[in-house]
């Protein structure tokens, strides 16, 4: 008998009990195994994209692997799939503001409302500048992720870097670029 068909008649609660006991991930990784399919369906359903829904697979992977809760989960099965919604709703509403800001640019532009546009304009430039004050990765990173929409995968696969460089150098990017424009905004 595998290792795998013996562990296949465990239940939830024994396999997170044992990664409990000795902090290995392969108790954990045979829990989430059982529950990718549920995962990638309920994340298309509401992602509506094959990309996403597995990058969103991913990203709960993830966060169960560092944020597993230390106390008993009655209901694995229940607290994936509500794991998976709420990111699902989050990614879903960082979507809407996007589509919301869209249609804001695509209304004329009164008198009135001509100084926050040339004040946007402004920030936009500051922005842009500060975006090329970053190393060429987290340029990269930051541009293909947020400017052009792609997944993290389509980063994996345009530039060769591994999930947890992608997923550093936004991270990094993102706080450095923080870092300079705060730094802009006190010399002024």
């Amino acid at each position: 008998m595998s290792r795998a068909t013996q562990h296949s008649n465990l239940t939830d609660e024994e396999l997170l009990a044992a990664y409990r006991r000795d902090g290995n991930n392969h108790w954990l990784g045979l829990v989430l195994q059982r529950y990718t399919a549920l995962l990638l369906g309920v994340a298309y359903k509401y992602l509506k994209d094959r990309d996403q829904a597995e990058d969103a697979v991913q990203h709960v992977f993830e966060t169960t692997l560092t944020r597993l809760p230390p106390e008993p989960i009655n209901n694995f099965k229940g607290w994936l799939y509500i794991l998976m919604r709420n990111y699902c709703f989050q990614q879903l509403r960082h979507k809407d503001y996007h589509l919301a800001d869209e249609a804001i640019s695509s209304i004329a532009v009164e008198e009135a409302e001509s100084e926050d546009l040339m004040e946007r304009e402004h920030t936009l430039e500051q922005l842009s500048e500060a975006l090329e004050q970053l190393n060429p990765e987290q340029q990269t990173a930051l541009k293909r992720f947020y400017l052009q929409k792609q997944s993290y995968e389509q980063i994996i696969t345009a530039t060769g870097y591994t999930f947890m460089q992608v997923k550093s150098y936004i991270q990094n990017g993102k706080r450095n670029l923080k870092m300079i424009l705060e730094k802009k905004l006190r010399q002024k």
